[in-house]
């Protein structure tokens, strides 16, 4: 076993990881592993980013004020193993820390964050995010059976929702460019002028 990593420098960014070696990095650099493989986050989001997530925050939060769902906001680790999986730290290869979820199942919930699939994730675009990485996660969420998915698109003031089917693929519904309707909280109503202004 590695000792800790003070300095992203000391690691082979081509190797695979586990949540194990993710806990010994102390590094100031924000990291996701995506199926066991290294995804550099952008140092600091753009302002127009950060005032769409403080928007998102407020409305979804005050939704879920006094419910039983926990909403949570990046930084924050969301540990997914495979379906049927060991979740023992050196067997888990994917750590995300997604700009919104929400998470019903409070056996879920630990010290550290969450181990398991939240029922819902907002993650929003921004110019470091890559196609690749888009990509990754897009099949990631679908195969750790994330309910639902929010992509939000600020460049088009648009968001892009994917619903989980029995099928356990994401079904994409019409892209929300006035009002935002989660389907798995279906009360949840979001009128999006007030996101995107």
């Amino acid at each position: 076993m590695q000792g800790i990593i003070t300095n992203i420098n000391q690691l082979d960014l081509s190797g695979t990881y586990t949540y194990a070696d993710y806990l010994l990095w102390q590094f100031e650099e924000r990291l996701e592993l995506i199926k066991g493989k290294i995804f550099k986050m952008s140092p600091a989001s753009s302002r127009r980013h950060q005032t769409i997530l403080g928007h998102l925050h407020l409305e979804v939060g005050t939704f879920f004020k006094g419910h039983y769902c926990n909403v949570f906001l990046a930084p924050f680790d969301v540990r997914l193993p495979k379906k049927n999986q060991d979740v023992s730290d050196g067997k888990i290869y994917t750590v995300v820390q997604p700009d919104l979820c929400i998470i019903c199942d409070e056996s879920k919930l630990d010290d550290r964050g969450c181990l398991g699939a939240p029922d819902l994730i907002i993650e929003i675009l921004s110019p470091g995010n890559s196609r690749k990485e888009m990509d990754n996660k897009f099949t990631l969420y679908e195969e750790c059976g994330v309910r639902e998915y929010w992509l939000v698109e600020p460049a088009e003031d648009a968001v892009f929702v994917y619903v989980l089917n029995e099928e356990g693929r994401y079904v994409g519904m019409r892209p929300a460019i006035h009002k935002l309707r989660s389907n798995i909280f279906p009360e949840m109503e979001i009128n999006l002028e007030t996101i995107f202004k």
